[in-house]
């Protein structure tokens, strides 16, 4: 339990600075095919988040994991 709201408050990113790319979008950020898109989500490099029978990345974390070289 949070002691008090401000703690909440100081460790949230706002929203605003987010980037999200869709499956096809990412796809070709990483230049890898819709395919090896899968195979990293599957192997969990990769943590998509559903919208709408739509998968959804965050630009941070393809960053993270082009910097990382881990797939």
């Amino acid at each position: 339990m949070l002691e008090n709201a401000t703690d909440c408050k100081m460790n949230q990113v706002p929203f605003d600075h987010l980037t999200w790319l869709t499956s096809h979008e990412a796809a070709e950020y990483l230049r890898k095919s819709a395919n090896a898109l899968r195979i990293m989500v599957c192997r969990g490099y990769l943590k998509p988040r559903r919208l709408r029978r739509r998968l959804y990345f965050r630009k941070i974390e393809l960053d993270r994991l082009l910097e990382s070289s881990a797939f």
